[in-house]
């Protein structure tokens, strides 16, 4: 399954914004803009942060550098009417001291911060021209018992478009809660469930989350509010699984325990604990007629394709076809070469299939699917021609899937018996997210590596050591072993960076490494030149490969054990582990260079991370913290989150809680009792937006 590409938007259940008091024509149209459109979206757009300006501060004791809220009579008022750009000065005083603000450009704030006034200042102190100031401080009139808006509060801090500004926002919201949440707000769940998960009532939540009470009562709307966006997201995706599996009907492979033991005799090796794990998950789910469809999440290198390799097998042990996809011409060649060669002892026909196949061998091959002569096919987009036809296919294999488009990825799948479908992917996945995105794929995680592996050893160098690691390279490369260079390639700078790539390989080439063979890869490259490229080096004819972009994913070349990544900070944490992955594929330790110099707290913590850890979930983890959900997955065109208020990885208890309660209002069929109405029609409503 493809995941959510869109920020789920609310029915349009009430009148328009422009009704709302200050609103208006042109306001309800920049609001459009941020996806509010009703009252309901209105109320359900939370501040992306909040201040707390809700303590004061007695004037005589600010400090300077430090942000404050004093409140006090405005004691004097002067404008300085200087050409183009008017000073207005104001003093503040209460029974402690006096304090000045300024504001520039801004003549209009004499009328309304007037000598007399009750007023709060919030703000950042300074010490200025011997007399502590602020300049352009938020500011409120306080009149009689009516409650502060802008300060004395916790404050929310709204996101904004053009046309949109904090102080009239915070004026909106304060006036639709007051005139319209309670016939726009209604609460869904039955009073005893709500007990049970101790959720806070819906209408408080929604007033809490604008102009929070206090921190703590902040926490619980909070709460209330991922546990609805985490509760309906999960009964969307079980009710999508459920008509899945309703729909269509797979193939039964049986056999699955036998075919298992026979094809562990038959390996040179001991199958990891995970390995083993994840092909009973595997026997389980073929020995139904529900399609399966299956997520196999592995570390680099912890031996995704033997796991692969058996499901291919047990399909072809039933006289069915079965066919692994995969994203580029020579990870298919490294893959049918291992397919090949653990498939031998038992006699299954395997063939490739690419765009480079002669067309005599390409026709003599799909003839024998058409008449189930050929029992594996293992290729790249090639097997996705209209012309490829299976006489039986009943298990699909996609090879790091999020590289084919949606399209791309069911065309396997298009056939009147379903095929069960095992996707695999070496970018570990955190398990809250994997639940949130992926709730209708099973997940069988692979986290020990081969017996044999050895850690790579990662360094973050500076360029005072530059001089020093290219010789140790060198020292590395007389032993017989290979390296990576690797380059970052941003699209902004992509011609800027390609300049700086090949500058620096000249040199290299010309300069420490010009005993050597040196080739250069990268997106502007033909495929063709491209993969020989990665050929030669797989094979020992060249010593050093220089990358501008990513190296080919899951490529297998236990020779190459240094990688020297330039500029480390530019890539993401999932990416520098991607990266790290191509080498420690044999028995030889490997070493991965980080050389960066980042100017940001971020990017000093990613390249700690590398240095300290090798545990491909964690780095997920933290990248996802660091990132967020959307941008992990590459997936979010405009950079919006899948949720307005959870984290899938932060609330990860709630997250879990949701999930369950999901099972059980499914389970027990709850939907259809009198008592879960309420939340059955707001479900309905709300389903669209998925």
């Amino acid at each position: 399954m493809s995941p959510v590409q869109d920020k789920p938007r609310l029915p349009e259940s009430f009148s328009s914004l422009r009704y709302v008091k200050g609103v208006g024509p042109k306001r309800a149209e920049a609001f459009e803009k941020l996806g509010v459109r009703s009252l309901h979206d209105l109320l359900y757009f939370f501040p992306r942060r909040y201040e707390d300006r809700s303590q004061f501060t007695a004037i005589d004791k600010v400090q300077a550098g430090e942000t404050a809220t004093v409140c006090g009579e405005i004691l004097d008022m002067r404008l300085k009417p200087i050409p183009r750009m008017p000073i207005l000065e104001a003093t503040l005083g209460d029974e402690t001291g006096a304090i000045h603000a300024v504001w520039f450009n801004q003549r209009y704030l004499k009328d309304i911060l007037r000598v007399g006034r009750k007023v709060i200042f919030y703000g950042k102190v300074e010490f200025y021209k011997n007399r502590f100031q602020m300049t352009s401080p938020e500011y409120e009139i306080i009149e009689g018992d009516e409650q502060t808006v802008h300060t004395g509060i916790i404050t929310p801090i709204y996101p904004l478009t053009e046309g949109l500004y904090q102080r009239s926002m915070r004026a909106t919201f304060r006036e639709a809660l007051a005139r319209t949440l309670d016939e726009t707000i209604h609460d869904f769940y039955p009073g005893s469930f709500r007990a049970s998960k101790n959720l806070a009532d819906l209408r408080e939540a929604v007033r809490e989350m604008h102009f929070p009470e206090n921190f703590e009562s902040l926490a619980r709307a909070r709460r209330r509010i991922i546990f609805d966006e985490f509760l309906i997201f999960q009964m969307v995706l079980l009710e999508r699984f459920e008509k899945a599996t309703e729909k269509y009907r797979a193939h039964v492979l049986k056999e699955g325990t036998a075919v298992m033991a026979g094809f562990v005799k038959s390996l040179p090796f001991t199958l990891t604990a995970s390995q083993a794990q994840a092909m009973h998950d595997l026997i389980a789910d073929l020995a139904s007629e529900r399609p399966m469809n299956r997520l196999l999440q592995g570390d680099v290198g912890s031996g995704k394709t033997v796991v692969a390799a058996f499901t291919l097998l047990l399909a072809a042990k039933n006289k069915m076809q079965a066919a692994l996809l995969v994203p580029t011409e020579i990870l298919a060649e490294q893959h049918f070469r291992s397919i090949q060669k653990l498939l031998q002892p038992f006699g299954v026909t395997t063939a490739l299939l690419t765009a480079a196949t002669e067309p005599e061998k390409r026709g003599k091959m799909l003839a024998e699917l058409k008449q189930n002569r050929l029992a594996v096919l293992v290729g790249t987009h090639a097997m996705l021609q209209e012309d490829v036809t299976f006489h039986s296919l009943s298990m699909a294999v996609i090879d790091e899937q999020h590289k084919f488009g949606v399209e791309q990825r069911t065309r396997l799948l298009e056939y009147a018996v379903r095929p069960h479908q095992l996707v695999m992917t070496a970018t570990p996945i955190p398990r809250t997210l994997a639940l949130t995105i992926y709730g209708d794929l099973k997940i069988s995680t692979m986290k020990e590596l081969p017996a044999g592996r050895q850690p790579i050893k990662t360094y973050w160098i500076t360029r005072t050591k530059q001089d020093e690691v290219l010789e140790h390279v060198r020292q590395k490369l007389a032993q017989g072993e290979q390296a990576y260079f690797v380059f970052p390639l941003i699209e902004e700078t992509e011609k800027i960076d390609l300049k700086a790539a090949e500058k620096e390989f000249k040199q290299l080439k010309a300069g420490v490494f010009k005993d050597y063979k040196m080739g250069l890869v990268h997106g502007r490259i033909a495929r063709e030149e491209r993969e020989w490229m990665m050929r030669e080096f797989r094979e020992g004819k060249i010593h050093i490969l220089v990358a501008t972009s990513v190296v080919e994913v899951g490529v297998d070349h236990p020779n190459a054990t240094i990688m020297v990544i330039e500029n480390a900070e530019r890539f993401g944490l999932a990416q520098l582990h991607q990266l790290r992955g191509r080498i420690g594929r044999g028995a030889k330790a490997s070493e991965c260079f980080l050389f960066g110099e980042p100017t940001t707290e971020e990017g000093q913590r990613r390249l700690r991370i590398m240095t300290k850890t090798q545990d491909g979930f964690l780095i997920a983890e933290e990248d996802l913290k660091l990132r967020g959900p959307g941008d992990f997955m590459g997936t979010r065109q405009s950079g919006e989150p899948y949720f307005r208020v959870g984290h899938p990885l932060l609330d990860e208890n709630v997250l879990l809680e949701a999930r369950e309660a999901a099972r059980w209002l499914k389970r027990d069929n709850r939907l259809e009792t009198s008592e879960w109405a309420a939340f059955k029609s707001y479900l309905e409503k709300s389903v669209i937006a998925y």
